[in-house]
């Protein structure tokens, strides 16, 4: 047991629940700690501390700790929360960190049942984008019920786009080596809407690992999420993985109308070919995005995609 000292002691947060976070120090040693009282009023806006991110925790004679101090994040993947009650300071939204400090994000969806909601992964994929996370890719699950190859070819898209793509089968374990290859020694995260088979997945990359992660409290307070769904866990290979719930929604936090085409790694080089600056590349004359949709340079489900966030934040930040 550490004893304590009047010296700070570095630390990894791997879980957050209802305001106590569990901290891996030296050797391993797990230590529950308590946000020192100004980072608690610093939290009522925003995720001050969360999994993933490095700490400064103070020990405590009772075996306990006190975070003094979070060290400045790498990464930053996060979404919009709705808020009530004094979390969020009276805002309508509060940010909720998924994970600090990533090196890279796997976004997993089915080839079938579910089908994949494309838009659903172009948000992932703009979140990514937002998060500073170096490294960004898709992860086919279920590729074994892509009988016709319908899913693979659905898929081909975002790998023009420029992102790499892991198809694999928990069922017949296909692609789990190479998927055991990406996540050694990175600090991953894990992430995906509801019934693809992350946990199954999860299983066979490491035996019981799925079994870890889900081993979270799903309590939750009132008006926001204040237990983490998250766990970030140690891997026997190296490395770390932060798994999270299946997910309904992710609402995009952070992001300003006028900044969202610059998420979109196919959009992003056109923007400076606009006759206007301030394009938003709906109908605008001389837009040379909208331009590249029609002539099939950009997908059409990405462009609608673009367009359909593009509305939804510039609805989010109107006044009333």
């Amino acid at each position: 047991m550490i004893e304590a000292v009047n010296v700070l002691t570095d630390g990894l947060v791997i879980s957050d629940q209802s305001g106590f976070f569990n901290v891996e120090v030296a050797g391993g040693q797990i230590i529950t700690c308590r946000l020192r009282g100004r980072l608690m009023e610093e939290a009522r806006s925003s995720d001050i501390a969360t999994i993933g991110d490095r700490v400064k925790v103070q020990l405590l004679e009772d075996g306990t700790g006190t975070i003094e101090d979070v060290q400045p994040r790498t990464s930053t993947l996060s979404r919009a929360l709705r808020t009530s009650g004094r979390r969020g300071e009276g805002s309508p939204e509060r940010e909720q960190v998924i994970i600090a400090n990533a090196d890279q994000a796997l976004f997993v969806f089915a080839a079938a049942h579910p089908s994949p909601n494309f838009k659903m992964l172009d948000r992932f994929l703009v979140a990514g984008e937002k998060s500073g996370i170096g490294q960004l890719m898709i992860v086919v699950n279920k590729i074994d019920l892509d009988k016709d190859g319908d899913a693979r070819q659905a898929f081909a898209l975002y790998e023009k786009i420029g992102y790499r793509i892991l198809y694999t089968s928990a069922r017949e374990q296909t692609g789990v080596a190479e998927l055991r290859a990406v996540l050694k020694d990175h600090t991953s995260v894990f992430t995906g809407p509801s019934g693809v088979g992350k946990t199954s997945l999860l299983n066979v990359v490491q035996p019981g690992l799925g079994r870890t992660v889900k081993e979270v409290s799903k309590r939750r307070a009132e008006g926001i999420h204040t237990t983490r769904d998250s766990v970030l866990v140690k891997l026997d290979m190296g490395g770390y993985l932060a798994d999270t719930p299946g997910m309904r929604h992710l609402t995009l936090w952070d992001i300003e109308p006028e900044e969202l085409d610059g998420y979109f790694p196919e959009i992003a080089p056109l923007v400076t070919q606009c006759r206007f600056n301030d394009c938003s590349h709906f109908d605008e004359p001389g837009c040379a995005v909208n331009e590249a949709a029609e002539e099939g340079r950009i997908a059409e489900s990405r462009y609608l995609s673009y367009l359909d966030l593009r509305i939804e934040l510039e609805n989010a930040y109107t006044i009333s």
